[in-house]
């Protein structure tokens, strides 16, 4: 064999062994219908937003898991956590559509920032499902709570806690970050009957769901008001709450009802106290079990429809498939048949030794 016959018969092998290196390629690729086996496909991604607020890390990200592994036991989650921080966020979402994964369950830091990435996601055939805030863009499926039906809750707590002096009330609002969907519905329900139902909103500004810059923006309210210059204040979560009390104590400010959300051990805790006058239960576990389905549904190429009954707009998208679920206002005599009641905390989880006197007089052992 001469060097030219030698050339030859090399770059043939090559170009053979280059096309079936491809055709490998292709067949174990996760676009294709084999993609299953290398585990890709069965690893779903999980991306929540922050862990200032209690719920994500103790809550929503056990829950799901727990669900996810129940309906399919060789699949996994992939969980990043966002910290607050849209860009890295956007770099997880990044990451997991590297890694193959075929349905991203996303809780989004910027519901209009996302929206590029949904789209990207969709044209490569990743279903996303929006989990408690409506991200923007083609996202299979939305559930959460019914968030205007939160802030209208809210707003009666706030109501109901000045009673026959609330349509001469004064009222502070403190209202979410304002990148988050959900907070503008919270802050519209809340307007809903507060506009109605007291006096005046005094002073409004948002906390950015930190109960530091919270707590900063009490004090700078009671600064411009004084003290006797408003009679409650609307809080959008119970971190934030928590903020808020502390700069009113510090101000030697009291009787002062302050509402929140989420039933959050502390703000449980405080309403026993009567530093906080109530919360709102978000049963966390029907959420997270739905959302768990939805997303193994998805995941193997199911019908969500039986799951799935109501349709809503998002700035970008019309129609899109949703769930909502019920939430309820909850004071000191609420505790035990809700959060207790429903495993959400047990009874030794609320009633430390700082508390133990109120827990009692509640009834609660």
């Amino acid at each position: 064999m001469n060097a030219m016959t030698r050339r030859v018969v090399i770059g043939t092998a090559a170009v053979s062994m280059a096309l079936s290196l491809a055709a490998c390629g292709k067949a174990g690729d996760d676009n294709g219908d084999e993609g299953g086996k290398d585990g890709g496909n069965k690893t779903i991604g999980l991306l929540l937003p922050e862990s200032k607020t209690t719920r994500y890390e103790s809550f929503d990200k056990p829950l799901i898991e727990a669900k996810v592994k129940e309906l399919c036991s060789e699949c996994k989650i992939d969980y990043k956590n966002a910290g607050e921080d849209v860009s890295r966020q956007k770099q997880q979402f990044d990451q997991l559509m590297a890694a193959g994964v075929k349905v991203i369950i996303l809780d989004t830091v910027n519901s209009s920032a996302a929206k590029s990435w949904v789209e990207a996601a969709d044209k490569k055939g990743v279903k996303v499902v929006a989990y408690d805030r409506l991200s923007e863009g083609p996202v299979s499926a939305y559930v959460s709570f019914d968030n205007e039906k939160i802030g209208q809750l809210q707003g009666q707590g706030i109501v109901d806690a000045l009673g026959d002096k609330a349509k001469d009330s004064n009222v502070v609002m403190i209202n979410g970050k304002e990148s988050d969907p959900n907070a503008a519905l919270f802050k519209k329900g809340a307007h809903s009957v507060l506009d109605k139902q007291v006096k005046k909103v005094v002073y409004e500004q948002t906390g950015e769901w930190d109960p530091s810059i919270a707590g900063k923006k009490m004090g700078t309210a009671i600064t411009q008001l004084g003290k006797d210059g408003f009679d409650a204040v609307y809080s959008a979560n119970d971190g934030m709450a928590g903020g808020i009390i502390a700069a009113l104590e510090s101000a030697g400010i009291k009787d002062v009802p302050v509402g929140g959300q989420d039933a959050e051990l502390a703000g449980v805790q405080r309403i026993l106290k009567g530093t906080q006058a109530f919360s709102i239960y978000k049963p966390y576990k029907p959420e997270a079990d739905l959302t768990a389905e939805v997303a193994v549904k998805l995941l193997n190429g199911e019908s969500i429809d039986s799951l799935i009954t109501k349709k809503l707009d998002s700035p970008s998208n019309k129609g899109i498939p949703s769930a909502l679920i019920q939430a309820q206002v909850i004071t000191k005599k609420d505790i035990a048949g809700t959060v207790i009641k429903d495993g959400l905390f047990k009874a030794s989880d609320i009633c430390t030794a700082d508390f133990a006197k109120a827990c009692s007089a509640a009834g609660i052992k």
